[in-house]
């Protein structure tokens, strides 16, 4: 790994608010969108259809939305169809995680391209890398067995490394999951798996972490009380309404600094025909991000107000 100084740098400013908070759109979805496409009868939708709403979303909300989330399979494609580089009113996130991952069994197994760095991100137009990671940091690790954790950490700390040399933000993604022998999380427990998460890679010093609701407001200041870093919280395809009170827990109770919000926002559109999807989008879609917008609105942390940063 070099240490050159890049010729472009870009900050968390360049995907926040003029408030310093974060209402981002994400649209990073690839086969979890050929599922939603599937679910509504469509089983094979075209790949110019896939980038096609990509397009529509970030028409109709880039007005509003601070950045968006991309995949570079159809959403950075989409980008090219709204218009060039300089008249966007948006940061891009680019997620840099593989599409297709291993597994250990039935759990995920960590793995970083190496040739989706950050370079790469500045490359296509993005203004910040969001690396997704899958990742139960109280998994035990038995003798003979890969020790998934020291793997995790050892490609996040690499993903922010490179976005240090490169100069772009690095936005760290956690997902938990069940382990083997647990058939289902109580609600403690996956609170306290999500936040045991959150302090490992808050260790690595990403400058931000995108989690997920970790439950409760009580869960909510232990996680706001363990952590350094800015953190948004994620929507996981939950209906609008209740999105908007985890909003307001997640910044009144967790001090979070904003939201990164998809399917809550757009999933209704899938399906569409394209002139009806986008009067939807220009409608019922901007309804539903200014509402997620008057969520936070006084209750969201700026980031760079955020202890460690």
């Amino acid at each position: 790994m070099t240490s050159t100084t890049p010729t472009t740098r870009t900050t968390l400013a360049d995907i926040a608010t003029p408030e310093g908070t974060f209402a981002v759109v994400a649209m990073d979805q690839r086969n979890t969108l050929k599922r939603m496409y599937a679910a509504v009868g469509i089983d094979a939708p075209s790949h110019e259809e896939l980038v096609d709403i990509k397009a529509d979303v970030i028409s109709a909300l880039g007005g509003t939305a601070s950045a968006f989330l991309l995949d570079p399979t159809f959403g950075t494609p989409a980008l090219d169809l709204v218009g060039p580089r300089e008249s966007r009113q948006f940061g891009v996130l680019v997620a840099a995680e593989p599409e297709v991952r291993p597994k250990y069994g039935d759990e995920p197994r960590p793995l970083r391209d190496p040739a989706l760095n950050g370079q790469w991100v500045l490359d296509q137009g993005g203004t910040a890398v969001k690396f997704l990671i899958q990742t139960r940091a109280d998994r035990p690790h038995a003798e003979g067995e890969p020790d998934l954790v020291a793997e995790a950490m050892d490609v996040v700390r690499e993903v922010i490394e490179d976005c240090r040399v490169a100069g772009v933000p690095s936005v760290i993604e956690n997902l938990i999951y069940p382990l083997p022998e647990e058939e289902a999380l109580s609600p403690e427990a996956r609170a306290d798996a999500i936040i045991e998460a959150a302090v490992a890679f808050d260790a690595l010093n990403p400058d931000l972490l995108k989690l997920e609701y970790p439950g409760s407001p009580e869960a909510c200041r232990r996680l706001a009380k363990s952590i350094k870093a800015p953190w948004a919280v994620l929507s996981a395809g939950v209906d609008f309404d209740v999105f908007t009170n985890v909003i307001k827990v997640s910044c009144d109770e967790g001090g979070a600094s904003g939201f990164i919000a998809g399917r809550s926002v757009w999933k209704d559109a899938v399906g569409m025909e394209r002139t009806a999807r986008q009067a939807y989008l220009a409608d019922e879609g901007k309804r539903r991000l200014d509402g997620c917008l008057s969520a936070m609105e006084g209750r969201a942390v700026p980031w760079n107000q955020v202890s460690g940063k």
